[in-house]
């Protein structure tokens, strides 16, 4: 390898989630910041969110006034 090419390496760096978690892990920033993790993001917590209520077929009808 090169010398004085390669980024720091923090072993214990920081990363901080929105939802509050703070876990260790090694990376190249000293702390990195989450928008979602594995303790919040719904895929692991079951949770089911819905977020278009209405299908992307019936908003195309309506907007182009093509009912069948």
């Amino acid at each position: 390898m090169k010398q004085g090419i390669h980024p720091e390496y923090h072993p214990e760096a920081r990363m901080v989630c929105s939802c509050g978690s703070v876990y260790t892990t090694g990376s190249t920033k000293p702390e990195l910041r989450v928008e979602i993790c594995n303790q919040c993001h719904p895929f692991f917590t079951g949770e089911q969110r819905i977020v278009d209520t209405e299908g992307r077929v019936e908003r195309l009808r309506r907007r182009f006034s093509l009912s069948q």
